[in-house]
């Protein structure tokens, strides 16, 4: 893309001239058209065209790519482009129509780490609340590398954008997860949680909870694999996300083995002291630190409410509820909108006007009521000198 744009300064001024009302209006002339539409397509896109051109460069030969100068950075920044594109779901689909898709898959097997990465990012995006093209990346086969850069990549970054796009691949995706499931892939997040990445550790937790959320039949698997251990370790990071991520997993798993009368969790000693260190931890929380971690709060209470049926002491402390956190929300809507229900509600003999009045009376069958009747019969009455009427 070009680096210099239109002049926008110039663009600004001639609009102002010709719409500040202090000129009368008038037709354009053909060289002030020509000159506006000019600015105006400098700084149009037709980004099916662009996606096209991005493609033609996917497919061609990484050797190539070289010997014409065509660096990884160059290419990364290319990938950043597509991705922006790629934001609207009709541009994510019309990807495979272009012949789009395939090329970018065929980039998770690059040489280059930076493009392995950046390739994931973008199959996120592409994937992501999307079903059409999550069946189109998995016809594709776009799984199977996905997992190989997960599994097995050398590269941290690269693993972790690869769990990323296998996350965004699979939820609400059955056959994702049946797939899934098959490669072995919880083996490959047990490996992850024990990883000294945080961010690995996190999008492992995120996806263990979302399909032990989803599946329950699941957390028997998980179990046999050693999760909870994992898990209860990973519940004393110092890093406050992973602590969450890792408490809401054991809390499926409590849960699941309550509606089975199954109580290994609970019975577990060392789940005990884990919780029991977390409120001995909460307890000394700052005021500020502690309104940071309502979330955590919350679960290390129903956490120890599942395993023991009873409250955590959070709740004797008062820090499982801190004060104004059970508040109703302000109204901000009052102060700004007023809706005409509302306003009418608040003062509805404003919207009587005589006409009103006037097609209700006409409605009335048999004379006024008796209290019209009184009206107007007081009507001609006269007030004494104190102001009260005559009766």
């Amino acid at each position: 893309m070009a680096k210099e744009g239109p002049n926008w300064d110039g663009l600004l001024k001639w609009s102002l001239a010709h719409s500040d009302g202090t000129n009368p209006s008038r037709n354009l002339s053909e060289e002030d058209r020509k000159w506006f539409m000019e600015a105006m397509q400098a700084q149009s896109v037709d980004v099916v065209k662009r996606m096209k051109e991005i493609t033609l460069v996917m497919q061609t030969p990484e050797q190539v790519l070289e010997a014409q100068g065509v660096t990884s950075a160059d290419i990364e920044d290319m990938l950043d482009e597509l991705q922006e594109h790629v934001e609207s779901i009709d541009m994510a689909n019309d990807l495979y129509s272009i012949g789009g898709l395939v090329p970018l898959l065929g980039y998770l097997k690059n040489s280059h780490s930076n493009i392995r990465a950046k390739a994931a990012e973008v199959v996120t995006t592409i994937v992501q609340n999307n079903p059409r093209s999550q069946q189109l990346v998995m016809e594709a086969n776009g799984l199977e590398p996905l997992l190989s850069n997960f599994t097995s990549d050398p590269d941290v970054t690269v693993r972790t954008k690869a769990l990323g796009a296998i996350s965004s691949l699979i939820r609400h995706n059955k056959p994702g997860v049946t797939a899934f499931r098959l490669a072995n892939g919880y083996a490959a997040l047990r490996d992850a949680l024990g990883s000294e990445n945080v961010r690995f550790q996190r999008k492992a937790l995120n996806l263990i909870h979302y399909l032990l959320h989803e599946n329950a039949s699941d957390c028997n698997v998980v179990s046999e694999l050693g999760f909870p251990r994992m898990m209860m370790h990973l519940a004393s990071s110092e890093d406050a996300e992973v602590r969450e991520a890792a408490l809401k997993g054991l809390l499926e798993l409590a849960r699941e083995e309550t509606k089975g009368a199954d109580g290994s969790l609970g019975e577990d000693e060392k789940l005990k002291q884990l919780l029991q260190e977390r409120i001995n931890g909460i307890s000394l929380m700052s005021p500020g630190d502690l309104g940071a971690a309502r979330e955590e709060r919350q679960l290390v209470d129903s956490l120890w409410n599942t395993c023991y049926n009873e409250p955590s002491s959070l709740k004797e402390k008062g820090l499982l509820v801190l004060p104004g956190e059970d508040a109703p929300p302000p109204d901000v809507a009052s102060k700004h909108f007023e809706p005409p229900l509302r306003a009418w509600a608040a003062n509805p003999s404003t919207d009587k006007s005589p006409s009103t009045e006037k097609k209700e009376a006409s409605l009335l069958l048999g004379g006024p009521p008796p209290e019209a009747a009184d009206s107007q019969n007081n009507s001609g009455a006269g007030e004494d000198a104190n102001g009260q009427r005559n009766r």
